[in-house]
């Protein structure tokens, strides 16, 4: 009689794909080349500071429409006139895109948005409306 030991690893179940942590916007399984996002929110609006490093600020591509902020980039090589005229062996060419979408609340001035790219982090700062403001307390007097 032979003995067969399976291995539970060696299928994963349906349920175990499904139920992955990242599943709800993790980063793990997305492209690498995705940068990281923090989103701060305060009292007069939110704040997002994207890490993407070794980039210029005329790389990236800002656009808000239907309460929708993309942000996007593409990256690629280019070849000089310099380069066309050596003998290469083996190039390696470079090409990197990413696009990221958030739906914007509508409690914000969308056409109040602006950005910033400093020491490899992109930061946008989205206002709120004034109508969306926390009101400073008063006193109701009791007639």
């Amino acid at each position: 009689m032979n003995l067969i030991r399976r291995n539970p690893n060696a299928l994963p179940s349906l349920l175990d794909e499904f139920f992955k942590p990242d599943w709800f916007g993790g980063l793990e399984g997305m492209n690498a080349n995705v940068p990281a996002v923090n989103i701060v929110e305060n009292e007069t609006g939110f704040e997002l500071e994207l890490a993407a490093p070794g980039m210029k600020k005329e790389d990236f591509n800002i656009e808000v429409d239907n309460h929708v902020l993309t942000i996007s980039n593409e990256q690629k090589t280019e070849t000089s006139e310099v380069d066309k005229a050596k003998n290469y062996s083996r190039r390696e060419f470079y090409y990197s895109a990413f696009r990221r979408a958030f739906n914007l609340p509508k409690t914000v001035n969308s056409e109040a948005i602006s950005a910033t790219y400093t020491d490899g982090i992109l930061k946008i700062g989205i206002p709120k409306k004034e109508e969306a403001l926390p009101k400073p307390k008063r006193m109701i007097e009791i007639g």
